[in-house]
Parts: structure tokens; C-alpha cells; sequence
């Protein structure tokens, strides 16, 4: 009994021995990194060392991410940000999330999301609400991009701020439509009546072999197409309605339904189209003809808002549920999405503001030729989301295979607005 209480006593003492000396330095590219930090964070005054925010988001071709980063880093006297760097590939990134965050990890504080992750992320309670956050500072929704804005809201609670957002807009050829349509245009005082019209008259008037190209395979582009036509599903039956009116005309390519964004800007860059719905991308590329092939020049292109809105895209920020560092991550948040933050991803990387007073910056405005168009101004002021669910891969992968069996055959409607509106309706009902 001596002998074992005594060796019960040693191992005691040798483990009181091996945790003091472990405080030395345990953090550094360890999973304790949160524990660390935070005692770092309390003795601040004597160590100067801050309390680290691992930032995970996706690889930039620009300088822009890092430099905000730096530029937080640099402000702020608590926190430093440190940024895993993923893959661009966005259904690898959103895996790679789901597995860290499902396994309750703290591994991330910050994660930069695709628009249309917000509802599942939030739904599994992997983010943070951040109304209480944003109420206490003042921060005003009505500050960022609708779209952005819409798209990180569930069930009433704001979840995400903008990282940068990305918009659906109508390309046209300034050069064939006439003056008076395309003040029109640019107002975004038009419908899809009006536009179709339009299609039809300058295909039959110009050389274009199209009057307008658009997203109609069945895939995400799709989904959003819908999004748009129908009025963020407000108005489905019409909206679909309108979808086959398009599909069936012949301004429109036969194989439109085979059409994703690669046809359409391959259409529209070689002057076979009048109009064609694509992302702001395609302004880049005829912008660089040598990079892209594009005959048409950018002096012969204007854009201009769609008749309901653009569906949004582009990426959003949200804070873990998990983090252990929540104060400093929503400092990096608020910083990162605000005006500084803002400005410096536009101007470093040519992204476009989710901070709508940027759209009238003088030197975000130099930094992308798109931002100086009245359309596009008009088209980030009317922007849409998608559906927010918790299920969303679910829900869009069922609007599309409703839209596209219905605008294959021209038949089956109201089939097709039941089982839409069911997929948009699932997260209302749980």
C-alpha cells in the first residue's frame, strides 16, 4: 500500500513538473493556439503579444485580402489575424469547411462563405448571429448590399456581413440599341416584356445571329435565372411563364437550355448576341481581347440592372460558433466589411464594395471601369438573393430540374410551380 501510494505521489508531482514547463510556447501551430491567445490576450500589458484570429478564406490572385489584413493588424492593438489560405475551388472549400466546423473544432475564428452557404452554416448552428454585435456598435444593415445582406439572414437573424459581392447584369451592344431604349436600360425602368421585345426587334435589325443569351442549363445558373425571372420567387408562375416565352423565341439560341456562362459570354464576346445576362466577369474579358478572343470592343458595350434585380453572388464573412476569440473576431468582421476594409479589397483587387457608400469613392471608382457605368450603379442598388435554407444544395437542385422538364417541353406548369415553390418553402415550415 506504501509503495503504490508513493508511486501515486510521484506521478502526481512529475505532471505538475511537465504542465509548468509546457506553458513556455505550446501555441505556436498547435491546437491550443485559442487557450494560448487568450492568456496572452489577459497579460497583454506586460507581454505585448496579441490574441491571434485565424481568418479562413479562399486564395487571392490579388494582393487585396492581404492587405486588409495587414492593415488590421496594423490598427489594432489586441488582435492579430492570421489567414489560412484555401482552395479557390468552392464545393472543395465548402467540404473542407463542413468538416472542421461539424467536428466542433475552434480551429477557424472568421470563414469567409459563397453566398449560399450562409442558410446551411447558420442552420447547423456552425455561425454566429451577429445582430447583437452589429446593434451595440450602430452598425446600419442598410450600409452593405441588399443582396449580401438578404442572402446571410435566417429566420429573421443576421449572420454574415459582405466580403465582396458579385451581381447578375444585362450586357448589351450600345452600338445597335438605340438612344432612347437604352436610357431605358440603364433605369431599369423595363420588364422582361420590354426586353424580350428588344431582343426580338435588334436580332432581326443587326447581325447578331441572337437577340439575347442567358444561363438555361440545369445547373446553379439556373436556379438563379429563376431567382431573377420570378422575382425572388414572388411571382413563380409568372416568372416561369416568361422563362418559356424566352426559351421558345427565336432571338434566344435553339440550345439555349444547354447555355451556362462559358456559351454565353463566348456569344455575346464575338458578336453573335444583342443582350446577354452574365456576372460582371465578362467586362474583363472584353476589356482584355488578346487573354480572352473577344472581336466585339468595350467601347461597344454597356450594361444595365435586370428588371427585377440581380441575383447576388460573391462571398460573405461569419464568425464561428465555436471561435474562442469571439470580441476579436468580430472586430476583424466589422473592419473587414466595413469602409476601410472595403476600400481596400476594391482598390487592391478590383472587388466590388459590399459598403454601398464606396460606390462613390473617387478612388474605388478608378480602380474598376464597371463601377463608372450608370447601369451598373443601378444594378448593385437592386440586387436579389436566393433562396436562404438550410438545405440549399436540395432546394436549387430541385428548382432546376422543375424549370429546366418544364421549359424542355412547354408543358406542365403548374407541376412546375408546386414543386418550386415546395423546394423555396422547406425551411419556412421547419
Amino acid at each position: 500500500m506504501k509503495k503504490w501510494l508513493s508511486l501515486l505521489f510521484l506521478v502526481s508531482l512529475m505532471a505538475i513538473v511537465v504542465a509548468g514547463c509546457s506553458g513556455d510556447g505550446g501555441g505556436e501551430g498547435g491546437e491550443d493556439t485559442g487557450s494560448d491567445s487568450e492568456e496572452t490576450s489577459g497579460d497583454e500589458g506586460s507581454s505585448g503579444e496579441k490574441t491571434v484570429i485565424n481568418f479562413a478564406a479562399q486564395n487571392d490572385n490579388t494582393p487585396a485580402t492581404q492587405a486588409a489584413i495587414d492593415a488590421f493588424n496594423e490598427q489594432s492593438d489586441e488582435y492579430k489575424v492570421e489567414w489560412t489560405e484555401m482552395t479557390n475551388d468552392s464545393a472543395q472549400m465548402h467540404d473542407q469547411l463542413l468538416t472542421t466546423l461539424s467536428s466542433g473544432s475552434n480551429e477557424y475564428d472568421v470563414i469567409s462563405m459563397d453566398v449560399v452557404w450562409a442558410g446551411e452554416f447558420a442552420g447547423a448552428g456552425y455561425i454566429e448571429p451577429l445582430d447583437v454585435m452589429m446593434s451595440e456598435d450602430d452598425i446600419n444593415m442598410d450600409d452593405y448590399n441588399a443582396g449580401s445582406m438578404t442572402s446571410g439572414n435566417y429566420q429573421g437573424k443576421q449572420y454574415t456581413l459582405p466580403f465582396f459581392p458579385d451581381v447578375g447584369l444585362l450586357y448589351f451592344r450600345k452600338d445597335i440599341v438605340s438612344e432612347e431604349d437604352t436610357q431605358k436600360l440603364v433605369s431599369g425602368d423595363y420588364t422582361y416584356e420590354d426586353l424580350l421585345a428588344m431582343s426580338e426587334k435588334y436580332a432581326s435589325e443587326s447581325d447578331a445571329e441572337n437577340g439575347i443569351v442567358y444561363q438555361s442549363k440545369q445547373y446553379e445558373g439556373l436556379t438563379v435565372n429563376a431567382t431573377e425571372f420570378t422575382n425572388q420567387f414572388d411571382e413563380t408562375e409568372k416568372g416561369l411563364q416568361m422563362m418559356q416565352k424566352f426559351t421558345a423565341s427565336d432571338a434566344v439560341p435553339e440550345d439555349v437550355l444547354n447555355y451556362t456562362e462559358g456559351e454565353t459570354h463566348t456569344a455575346f464576346e464575338n458578336g453573335n448576341a444583342v443582350f446577354a445576362r452574365n456576372w460582371p466577369y465578362m467586362y474583363g474579358r472584353i476589356m482584355d481581347p488578346e487573354e480572352s478572343g473577344a472581336t466585339i470592343k468595350a467601347d461597344q458595350v454597356s450594361v444595365a440592372p435586370l428588371p427585377n434585380g440581380g441575383a447576388v453572388g460573391g462571398w460573405l464573412l461569419g464568425i464561428t460558433s465555436n471561435s474562442e476569440n469571439k470580441e476579436g473576431a468580430w472586430e476583424f468582421v466589422k473592419f473587414l466589411s466595413g469602409p476601410e476594409g472595403q476600400k481596400i479589397m476594391s482598390t487592391e483587387g478590383g472587388y466590388l464594395p459590399g459598403y454601398t457608400a464606396l460606390l462613390e469613392d473617387e478612388e474605388v471608382l478608378e480602380s474598376n471601369d464597371l463601377l463608372n457605368f450608370e447601369g451598373f450603379q443601378a444594378a448593385l442598388d437592386s440586387t436579389i438573393a436566393r433562396p436562404v435554407s438550410p438545405e440549399y444544395s436540395k432546394a436549387s437542385n430541385e428548382i432546376q430540374v422543375a424549370v429546366h422538364k418544364y421549359l424542355s417541353s412547354g408543358d406542365g406548369l403548374d407541376e412546375a410551380v408546386q414543386k418550386v415553390n415546395a423546394a423555396i418553402e422547406t425551411e419556412e415550415a421547419e
